[in-house]
C-alpha cells in the first residue's frame, strides 16, 4: 500500500500535488434492519414484509460495475459493509458482491474486509457462511451489557444472546470489534466503570465506544425536546469520555481516533482510509463515496431509497445523485476535519499542499492553551483538546 501513489490533487494555486495514496476502499451500504433504533439517523429501513434479494443483489453488482468503469484499475485495500445490517444479507449477497469486487478491482494481499453484524442469534449462526464468503473481520452491535438499557435503547437481541454471539464472532473471525454506546440517560461514571470494565475483559483487539448523540429527526430528539429524555451535562459528558480514555489506555486499547480503540496493529484499516481521505467508492441506497477523477477528488451521493435506489440501478445502470468536484478549500477543510480526530493528527505541510491556510500564531495560541502539540510536521489534538475539538478545528480552520 505505501507503493502506491494517488492521482495528483491541486493546491489553491493550480499546482499538481502528489501524495502517498492511503488506499482504495469499497463501501457497500445494506439499508435494511429488523427495527429501527430510536436514536439512529443512518439511512435505514425496516420491511415487515420482506424484500426481493435476488432484485437488490443484481443491483449491486450493477452499480460495482458503473464504479469500476469510473474509478479505472485500481487495487482494493479495504471493503466494509454497513448499514442498516447488513448481518440481514444473505450470506449469498454478500459472497456474489465480494466476486464482483475481485473481477472489477484486484484485492490486495490480507485486504481488510469487514461486515457489520447484529448480535441476534439468527445473525450469528451466518458468520461461517460469511467467513467462507470471504470476510475476515466483523463489528458486533452490542451496543450495551445491560438487558435494561438495551430495551431503552431500541435493540432487539439480550445480553446474553449478544455475548453469545461475540464468542461466535471469535471462533470464525481473525479480527472482531464491537461497538458500546455510553454517556447514556441516567447513567452513572460508576455504572459505566462497570461495563467498560467487562467490555474490555471481552476485547480481541479493537473496541468503538461513542457518546450517546441527540440526532435531528430521531425518536430521541423528540423525547429530548419534550424534557422527557435527559442527557449528561457538558462537565459530566466530558468526565466520562476522560474515564474511557484512561481505562482503555491502562488496559492497552488506546485511541487512536476520538472514539476508537486498538491493540496497536489492530486499528481499522477501513476507518483510517476515510480519516486519512483515501479514495473510496460507495454502493447502495444512500451510500456516499470520494473518488479522484481526472485529477480532482469528488464527493458522490447515492439515491437513498432502496426500492428506488434498486430500480433506477437496474434501469440506468448507477443511481448516483450528485457528483461534485470538491474545490481545493473544501478538499483541505475536510483532510483538518477528518486528520484532528486521529491521535497522530494532520500534516501540516500536506494541509498547505491541499489548499489550507496553516496559522502558526493560532497554532502557538493553541500549544499554550494546551490543546494541541506539534511533533515535527505533525499537528494534533491533546487529551485537553479532544474534549473541545470542535471549537479547536473551528479555530484552526479560521
Amino acid at each position: 500500500m505505501d507503493n502506491l501513489t494517488a492521482p495528483g490533487l491541486s493546491n489553491s494555486s493550480g499546482t499538481p500535488v502528489s501524495t502517498p495514496d492511503p488506499g482504495f476502499a469499497v463501501y457497500v451500504h445494506w439499508p435494511f434492519c429488523e427495527a429501527k433504533c430510536p436514536y439512529c439517523d443512518f439511512n435505514s429501513h425496516v420491511r415487515h414484509g420482506g424484500i426481493n434479494e435476488a432484485r437488490f443483489r443484481s443491483a449491486y453488482l450493477a452499480e460495482l460495475d458503473h464504479m469500476r468503469a469510473l474509478t479505472g484499475p485500481r487495487d482494493v485495500t479495504s471493503i466494509f459493509f454497513g448499514g442498516g445490517t447488513p448481518s440481514r444479507m444473505m450470506p449469498e449477497t454478500c459472497a456474489a458482491i465480494l466476486e464482483r469486487i475481485a473481477q472489477n478491482w484486484p484485492l490486495v494481499p490480507g485486504a481488510e474486509i469487514t461486515l457489520e453484524a447484529n448480535p441476534t442469534s439468527v445473525e450469528a449462526e451466518r458468520f461461517a457462511s460469511y467467513r467462507a464468503a470471504g470476510v475476515n473481520r466483523v463489528s458486533v452491535g452490542l451496543q450495551a451489557l445491560n438487558d435494561v438499557v438495551l430495551k431503552a435503547l431500541g435493540r432487539t437481541h439480550t445480553v446474553e444472546e449478544g455475548l453469545n454471539a461475540l464468542n461466535i464472532a471469535k471462533d470464525h473471525f481473525e479480527r472482531v470489534s464491537f461497538d458500546l454506546i455510553y454517556a447514556r440517560p441516567r447513567q452513572t461514571l460508576e455504572q459505566w466503570r462497570t461495563e467498560l470494565s467487562h467490555a474490555l475483559s471481552l476485547a480481541k483487539g479493537h473496541l468503538s465506544l461513542y457518546q450517546l448523540t441527540i440526532e435531528e429527526g430521531t425518536p430521541f430528539a423528540a423525547l429530548h425536546a419534550a424534557g422527557k429524555l435527559k442527557m449528561p451535562d457538558e462537565e459530566h459528558a466530558r468526565d466520562f469520555f476522560v474515564m474511557t480514555q484512561e481505562m482503555c489506555t491502562v488496559a492497552g486499547l488506546p485511541a487512536y481516533e476520538v472514539s476508537n480503540h486498538a491493540v496497536p496493529g489492530q486499528e481499522s484499516r477501513h476507518n483510517l482510509l476515510y480519516w486519512n481521505m483515501g479514495d473510496y467508492a460507495g454502493v447502495g441506497p444512500g451510500a456516499h463515496g470520494r473518488l479522484t477523477l481526472d485529477g480532482a477528488r469528488h464527493a458522490l451521493s447515492i439515491l437513498s431509497n432502496p426500492e428506488d435506489w434498486a430500480e433506477q440501478v437496474l434501469e440506468a445502470g448507477h443511481a448516483t445523485e450528485t457528483s461534485e468536484q470538491l474545490l481545493a478549500g473544501e478538499v483541505s477543510e475536510e483532510y483538518l476535519l477528518m486528520g484532528m480526530r486521529l491521535s497522530e493528527g494532520i500534516s501540516l505541510s500536506h494541509y498547505a499542499a491541499l489548499g489550507g491556510e496553516v496559522d502558526y500564531i493560532t497554532i502557538a495560541t493553541l500549544e499554550t492553551d494546551g490543546l494541541v502539540r506539534v511533533s515535527g510536521d505533525r499537528l494534533m489534538a491533546t487529551a485537553d483538546g479532544l474534549l473541545v475539538l470542535n471549537s479547536v478545528i473551528a479555530s484552526l480552520a479560521g
